[in-house]
């Protein structure tokens, strides 16, 4: 009988981190949604954490293109990187209000 050993989860991105993660780069929903190729609508259930009551998963493709962003890599051609253009984080420190 073979061994059945239970795969590990891969770690999961909640959806607080990635508002978090968001607001840490001081991008509104729309900016992020830009600058990982997606949808504000796709930013705002990643946020929630669910879509029409069923839990919606924060995609490999996507966290991998987060943690990209916070270490200032706006673009990859397989060879070279391009900066990321990421506003200028607060002198206060503080996070603007308007971060949806």
């Amino acid at each position: 009988m073979a061994d059945l050993k239970k795969t590990p989860r891969p770690p999961m991105m909640t959806p607080d981190q990635f508002r978090d993660w968001r607001r840490a780069l001081g991008l509104k929903q729309k900016e992020a949604a830009e600058r990982l190729g997606l949808k504000k609508r796709m930013i705002q259930y990643y946020e929630k954490g669910h879509r029409d009551g069923r839990p919606v998963e924060i995609p490999k493709s996507v966290r991998l293109a987060c943690y990209a962003l916070s270490q200032g890599v706006g673009d990859f051609d397989g060879i070279s990187t391009r900066q990321a253009l990421l506003p200028a984080p607060p002198l206060d420190g503080q996070l603007p209000a308007d971060l949806d």
